[in-house]
């Protein structure tokens, strides 16, 4: 690629999964890289963002957005020109490789969301961080219990022949009668066809209950892998389900095409810090505010002992966002 050719990163920081995509200005995908956040976002960028320049080293990168749960801590290190919310971030991506798209299905790691367009615009979501079943790690779990490499265990539930009910309201009795079924002597591909299915109804039940599902439907994150939940969803939804091509990092291809848009818009100049930012020494302290009785944490983001930025009081007292969550054009 010419390194005249602009082009626009996006940051996706959660607390399973760091991906950061490389997008041209035609909004095509030039590079994507998805790591283990493992608890340490920082070197997780810093990471993603090497691994970018080595691919592709003569980048000029024009504008940055982050998104997800670290997309202030993403933003901060990075010097991001825009910061926008999970919702926005995988609803921008969904219309941009299917415009028709109504209904948005997200599972991760460790939390899952819906959201419902309509004509491009969205009108309904939620959210759902408080009970782990369905999600990815829960997956990760039971495929590990049954020495099953995660990658294979979508490809073993198609198999099932007759897939067994389990229980799959809460994390802990959908295990427990898991481990009751194979003691009764169902196969594997049964038992996890049985859990695909519950953790699918789990998934409506709670997050998707009283919304109004219609296709076109997107299945994205990376639970999105497993053909297991696929098909699951399409015989609970009665529908096709669409995976689409980058469904493990959308939020990032979200935030790279705002942060374009943005960029595009406003004419400014992208505060990006550079691929240097890998490489640079960023320390995180915190403290407690004395001032009242809320007694809020406050966190710093140091840069070589610089203070970049700094948040967590209730009353904005200390804080100093490096990011405006800006709202860009045709976007909710």
């Amino acid at each position: 690629m010419p390194s005249s050719e602009g082009v626009y990163l996006g940051i996706d920081v959660g607390s399973v999964s760091t991906n950061l995509i490389v997008i041209d200005g035609d909004g095509e995908i030039r590079c994507r890289e998805y790591l283990r956040t493992q608890g340490r976002p920082i070197p997780a960028v810093q990471a993603g963002l090497a691994a970018i320049q080595s691919s592709l080293p003569d980048l000029e990168v024009e504008a940055v957005g982050t998104t997800g749960s670290g997309r202030q801590l993403a933003a901060a290190i990075t010097g991001a020109d825009i910061v926008k919310n999970e919702i926005t971030a995988h609803a921008v991506a969904a219309t941009h490789f299917h415009p028709d798209v109504q209904t948005v299905i997200e599972i991760g790691g460790q939390d899952s969301k819906i959201i419902i367009l309509r004509e491009g615009v969205v009108t309904d979501f939620a959210m759902n961080t408080v009970c782990a079943a369905g999600t990815g790690s829960f997956l990760d779990q039971q495929a590990a219990r049954l020495g099953i490499p995660i990658a294979d265990f979508g490809e073993i539930a198609l198999q099932a022949q007759n897939p067994v009910r389990i229980a799959g309201r809460c994390t802990v009795f959908a295990e427990s009668d898991m481990i009751h079924k194979q003691q009764m002597g169902h196969s594997v591909a049964d038992i996890l066809a049985g859990l695909c299915a519950a953790m699918v109804r789990n998934y409506l039940n709670n997050v998707g209950k009283g919304k109004d599902i219609r296709p076109t439907v997107l299945f994205q994150g990376g639970v999105a892998a497993n053909r297991g939940m696929c098909k699951a969803l399409e015989d609970e939804l009665g529908c096709r389900v669409i995976v689409p091509l980058a469904f493990d990092v959308m939020g990032a291809l979200g935030a790279a095409l705002l942060a374009k848009d943005y960029i595009e818009r406003s004419r400014h100049q992208t505060s990006f810090r550079g691929f240097a930012t890998s490489e640079a020494n960023y320390k995180v302290t915190s403290f407690e505010c004395p001032v009242c009785a809320n007694r809020c944490e406050i966190v710093n983001i140091l840069l070589e002992d610089e203070n970049i930025a700094r948040w967590g009081s209730r009353c904005g007292r200390w804080e100093a966002k490096p990011a405006i969550e800006r709202e860009p054009h045709n976007a909710s």
